[in-house]
């Protein structure tokens, strides 16, 4: 089967495409013949080592010291169960299937192992493998973060770095939990917002703490907010959900908790087979659609990492692994003239 290495940290030069033998299932596993996979932030935070402040060292130690340990990126997909070991039950070959790796990667191949009790669930049959592709890594986390934070009907909940795949899946489901929703990005992308049924603040126009409003809920996919900036746009019992922050956002928690009524919550996430079958019935039910920017063929997988590295895609970026390219994403045009931006949309 073809998988795309990355041979050390460093720009998208750094993949190279290679046969390796397909894997074999164990007894509790499922072997899925994967249709689609994406480029997230995540894939482009483990590939550059460009890690939030203060925890490069802690990242190099988990992931790698000279390049990625697990060579293989990618932590979300979608595609058809081939086979599975003697052990497994719940699927069969066949099923059309999404799954979300996490910090295991191994997503940009053509076939990957996953556990038959992981995060894996049946693709919801209104989605594209493509579109069910992109679920998981905008979902997961934007779900997480809001269930921490307790969301409730009612709550005003600022997105910073609305228009990324994070973003897009946080709008969509603090939405679904009546929530009432604003979202900051910039200008190319407030059209995109508002078809989200979220209010928009061009960040280019004006800084939402300028503004008189104030939140229950600041989710920050962006690590450009902090507790400072953020203070006075939360009401007092607001929550900031720091979700690509660095060591000094970490050490802002415990002042926050004792000089005022406020949380900030941070830390990382993980899917499971619940997390993913509720965003599954979401989808099925109309509430959820993943957003897809652009699709590119596994040949150009370089070119996606690419666009992603410029910081300006608009929710997801797939690639087509096996099949036509479907979903609402155009080709990619290579423009010189595009430089990333100083924010960064996950």
């Amino acid at each position: 089967m073809k998988a795309v290495f990355a041979t050390a940290y460093g720009s998208p030069d750094v993949l190279e495409i290679r046969d390796v033998p397909k894997p074999v299932p164990k007894e509790n596993e499922i072997l899925i013949r994967v249709r689609a996979t994406t480029v997230t932030s995540g894939d482009w935070r483990i590939r550059t080592m460009n890690v939030p402040t203060g925890f490069g060292v802690m990242s190099r130690l988990a992931l790698g010291v000279s390049g990625p340990r697990q060579p293989i990126l990618g932590t979300e997909l979608a595609g058809e169960v081939e086979s599975m070991g003697d052990a497994v039950t719940g699927f069969s070959a066949g099923d059309e299937v999404f799954a979300f790796s996490g910090a295991g990667g191994g997503c940009h191949a053509e076939y990957r192992t996953m556990p038959a009790d992981g995060a894996v669930a049946l693709k919801p049959a209104n989605l594209t493998f493509e579109e069910a592709a992109a679920i998981s890594f905008g979902g997961t986390t934007a779900l997480v973060f809001l269930r921490r934070a307790g969301i409730r009907r009612g709550d005003r909940v600022l997105v910073v770095g609305a228009s990324g795949g994070v973003g897009t899946a946080a709008i969509q489901l603090a939405r679904h939990f009546g929530a009432e929703v604003t979202g900051v990005c910039s200008t190319a992308n407030v059209p995109m917002v508002r078809s989200l049924s979220a209010d928009a603040i061009d960040y280019t126009q004006e800084d939402f703490s300028d503004r008189a409003e104030r939140y229950d809920i600041i989710m920050d996919t962006t690590g450009t907010v902090g507790f400072g900036r953020a203070r006075a746009s939360l009401k007092d019992s607001g929550r900031l959900l720091v979700v690509a922050g660095g060591l000094p956002d970490m050490l802002q928690i415990p002042w926050a908790a004792l000089t005022t009524r406020m949380r900030i919550i941070a830390g990382p996430t993980s899917g499971n087979a619940e997390d993913l079958r509720f965003l599954a019935a979401l989808a099925e039910a109309g509430e959820y659609r993943p957003v897809i920017d652009r699709s590119y063929p596994l040949d150009r997988i370089a070119d996606a990492h690419r666009y992603v590295d410029l910081g300006r895609k608009k929710g997801n970026v797939v690639i087509s692994v096996a099949g036509p390219v479907h979903g609402t994403g155009g080709e990619y045009v290579s423009d010189p003239s595009l430089s990333a931006e100083s924010t960064r949309d996950r």
